[in-house]
């Protein structure tokens, strides 16, 4: 089983930039899609940014033009790379991906998260 292990996270105040890293236990990023999700008190997890294993990402619209995805195969790393934050980018920011484990299942895996506070 791989796991996830997310950095990164910090107060900052609003219209900083931040950096997270993911790292994965094992090599995964050249076959499988990466996605970072993001929760804030009392509101369901959300979808931020994913990068599919050939490169391609995609950005929810409240993070399109701040943020970006990008990964580095060599150090099993996936990095967001967050720029004039706003405070309501404040949420524990998490790692996910789908792993195959038979032909017809996939297991989820989530990391324990890193918490971005964004002050005004």
């Amino acid at each position: 089983q791989v796991q996830l292990v997310e950095s990164g996270g910090g107060l900052v105040q609003a219209g900083e930039s931040l950096t997270l890293s993911c790292v994965a236990s094992r090599s995964i990023f050249s076959r499988n899609d990466m996605n970072w999700y993001r929760q804030a008190p009392g509101n369901p997890r959300e979808l931020v940014a994913g990068i599919t294993s050939g490169g391609r990402t995609s950005f929810a619209d409240s993070v399109k033009g701040r943020f970006t995805i990008s990964k580095n195969i060599a150090r099993d790393t996936v990095f967001l790379q967050m720029s004039s934050l706003k405070p309501e980018d404040t949420a524990v920011y998490y790692c996910h991906t789908k792993i195959a484990v038979s032909i017809e299942a996939t297991v989820e895996v989530w990391g324990q998260g890193t918490l971005v506070t964004v002050s005004s």
